[in-house]
């Protein structure tokens, strides 16, 4: 997978890598190199897989139970 930018007219290196960063960010190369940043044991993985799926169906239901929150009144 390679990321490749081309000048544009007038555009400065500055620019240039800020468009180079974005493209990055979006194709979550960033954040594949801080996961393979330090060594994950399997077992790790598989329990924080775990927390982050119970977390997601929990939370829906949540936030649909709560009852609506009325202003203070004076």
């Amino acid at each position: 997978m390679a990321i490749r930018i081309k000048s544009r007219h007038g555009e400065s290196v500055s620019q240039m890598l800020r468009r180079f960063k974005k493209l990055c960010e979006k194709e979550g190369l960033t954040k594949d190199v801080k996961r393979r940043q330090y060594f994950e044991k399997p077992s790790e993985r598989r329990r924080r897989d775990a927390r982050r799926s119970v977390t997601r169906t929990v939370r829906p239901l949540t936030d649909s139970t709560r009852p609506p929150r009325r202003p203070p009144q004076f």
